[in-house]
């Protein structure tokens, strides 16, 4: 009997197993299937270039006759000889996207090409031609002509995938043709500084040097992303561009060569909490307006400085990137609603979206101590002032000294920084400013708009 009670439980373990269901979805999809599907729409991209030659620099002398005896050897020798330019060769990825040859990949890998060469999975080559680039996505469109329908690659939702969800990569790593890395989604909407509409996939997904460029596919053989970029000397750290931002502007590099985008003409910074504290705001969600642009879309529809953005075309504002981005994807002239947050309350403001310029990238009455609560000291705007501290504004109070222990320095305040704004009141003379800051208790957050070169910023600073 008591080795039928021993048998019992190893018997029950193997019985169940029997019958025990695999979630769907909890097993890794069958990789080599989809990579055997996937590889013939991925195309290996090599570009040449011809790269003019430097000329030699030289030291000044520092006195007359002080030349370096080696500098007048290369200034003999080397300064005027006749230098040969050089070819450069660079390596990258692609993926077809029509039937008839049209071919994404990253702006930087074709840009300044002189020569392009496509090959395909069946070791075919042809010839590349760049239709359009897209410097700021970093995205270009190139065109081969095979003579025949090519296989595609379908692009996905790159919006609906998710964390921790299984992803492919296909592509050239330093010249290693139709090279399959899979891995997971690590996040996503990052920025990286890459650019002004940074939204990247980030992804373990092995990809280095040569991806550039290549597809990244979700378990459904979609594109979901476009690999361009890592970072330098980590791993299990790439990013890609989402597809979805490309599939916005395919339709203008086919057809145009370039991209045009939507204007709106304000420039936002995040919000903290205790920024949206002083506006009354309950949480930090929106993008808040520091500067409205002269005879802009934004002007002429009414916003202000010192409003939130909190919604554009019935799209949330979570974040400051978010913004940006709606606003390039804007055709022009479309008239589009805003939701902001003012005085404290909700309001909605229509806005006609312009198009955004590609090449534009906008008697002394002595210092005044107010150490004891702020930690600074400021001054009236003079001209010797404007001069000496080289201002580009006329405006406002000059910040001229800072105690490095005190409230300011802790908000990063910086000498030459003009207050402009005290919690919404302009600031015109130390006095007024003074008389703002008299009105609050210590503890209390005091909410100033600030000048720095030619940008504003809005800032708090916790009264001492």
């Amino acid at each position: 009997m008591s080795k039928i009670r021993r048998l019992t439980i190893p018997f029950l373990i193997v019985l169940l197993a029997c019958f025990w269901v695999v979630p769907a979805g909890a097993q890794p999809p069958d990789f080599a299937a989809l990579a055997a599907k996937l590889k013939p729409a991925v195309v290996n991209i090599s570009t040449e270039k011809t790269v003019k030659p430097r000329m030699p620099s030289f030291r000044e002398p520092e006195a007359p006759g002080g030349n370096d005896p080696f500098d007048e050897f290369f200034e003999r020798f080397f300064r005027g000889a006749p230098q040969s330019p050089r070819k450069a060769r660079s390596l990258g990825s692609g993926f077809i996207i029509s039937e008839d040859g049209y071919i994404l990949t990253n702006d930087h890998v074709v840009d300044g090409a002189d020569e392009i060469k496509v090959k395909l999975s069946d070791g075919r080559e042809f010839k590349g031609e760049v239709r359009g680039l897209d410097p700021k996505l970093d995205l270009a469109l190139v065109k081969i002509d095979a003579g025949a329908s090519l296989p595609t690659a379908k692009l996905g939702e790159s919006d609906a995938i998710k964390v921790g969800e299984w992803v492919m990569a296909i592509g050239n790593p330093f010249g290693l043709e139709q090279t399959v890395t899979v891995g997971i989604v690590s996040a996503k909407g990052r920025v990286i500084g890459a650019g002004p509409y940074d939204d990247f996939i980030q992804t373990d997904a092995s990809i280095n040097p040569g991806n550039s460029g290549g597809p990244l596919f979700n378990v459904q053989g979609e594109v979901i992303g476009i690999n361009t970029a890592i970072v330098s000397g980590g791993q299990g750290i790439g990013f890609a561009i989402p597809v979805n931002m490309a599939k916005q502007i395919i339709p203008q590099l086919r057809d145009a060569g370039r991209v045009i985008r939507g204007w709106l003409g304000v420039t936002v910074q995040t919000l903290n909490q205790e920024l949206a504290d002083s506006f009354g705001l309950e949480n930090t969600h929106g993008a808040l307006v520091n500067e409205v642009v002269k005879g802009s879309p934004a002007e002429k529809a009414g916003l202000q400085r010192g409003d939130i953005i909190l919604a554009y075309d019935g799209q949330r504002i979570a974040e400051l990137n978010d913004l940006p981005r709606l606003v390039a994807a804007t055709p022009v002239d479309k008239t589009v609603t805003v939701t902001i947050f003012r005085d404290g309350k909700e309001r909605t403001v229509k806005v006609t979206v312009g198009k955004l310029d590609e090449g534009a990238q906008e008697t002394a009455v002595g210092d005044k101590e107010m150490s004891g609560t702020l930690g600074i000291t400021a001054a009236n705007l003079t001209p010797e002032l404007v001069e000496r501290f080289s201002l580009e504004g006329t405006e406002g109070i000059l910040i001229t000294r800072i105690d490095p222990d005190g409230p300011a320095a802790q908000a990063n305040l910086r000498v030459g920084d003009l207050i402009l704004e005290a919690d919404g009141k302009e600031v015109k003379s130390v006095s007024e400013f003074e008389e703002i800051v008299g009105r609050k208790s210590a503890g209390k957050v005091l909410r100033l708009l600030i000048q720095r070169k030619s940008a504003l910023l809005y800032t708090t600073v916790t009264l001492k």
